[in-house]
């Protein structure tokens, strides 16, 4: 295990498919860099060479669930130990789209694995990593599915499977409350929400330095 001081800020993005992750992620950026602020921004499963090659077989074949799960947490050791954790250790602010919630959500939730396996599965691939704010980007899982962009073999399980993925991330926020900040994704343009989410992250970061 790898020693690394965290000074930068861990911030992810979850949802269902289609919520416009996104796109919010690139106006966070955007507007965080304007303010001079260090951002790596990094999706799962990816963010190194050999996760993009993990991402391209999790998202392109069927398998079984544990085998999905235990592919995502492959690809999520990969991503912290290159990017997550060398970005925080540099003072960057890292934003992530998705993340643990989406494996809790997805395997867990909607495919009924064990939500406390999947947990403790999460705790070894990240190494007790947990993100500082989770942005829950809501929407309607039937509104999501119409304007989906990324086709996959999650999008084509319908509304039905969608549904349930909400509810995991749902319950994922029941379990830490303090660590969401959601965010209905038609209730502003893409920059409006951006400059919702900087002010969240602006007043978390002052508060864990007041």
């Amino acid at each position: 295990m790898r020693s690394t001081k965290i000074t930068g800020f861990f911030i992810t993005f979850e949802g269902t498919e289609g919520a416009g992750k996104s796109t919010l992620i690139r106006e966070v950026a955007k507007r965080l860099e304007l303010r001079g602020i260090a951002v790596t921004l990094t999706r799962e499963p990816g963010g190194t060479s050999v996760a993009e090659k993990i991402r391209k077989v999790i998202l392109e074949e069927t398998m079984d669930p544990w085998t999905e799960l235990f592919l995502y947490e492959a690809a999520r050791a990969e991503h912290l130990a290159e990017t997550v954790r060398p970005a925080l250790s540099q003072g960057r602010v890292v934003l992530c789209d998705r993340f643990t919630d989406s494996t809790l959500a997805y395997q867990a939730h909607a495919r009924g694995l064990s939500w406390t396996k999947v947990k403790a599965l999460n705790r070894a691939a990240t190494q007790g990593l947990q993100p500082q704010l989770t942005i829950l980007v809501d929407v309607d899982p039937e509104t999501g599915l119409r304007r989906a962009r990324d086709p996959n073999r999650f999008e084509k399980e319908g509304v039905a499977f969608q549904e349930k993925v909400r509810a995991g991330f749902l319950k994922s926020r029941r379990e830490q409350p303090r660590r969401w900040f959601t965010i209905r994704s038609e209730s502003g343009s893409p920059a409006e929400l951006a400059e919702r989410v900087v002010r969240e992250f602006l007043k978390r970061r002052g508060a864990r330095h007041g």
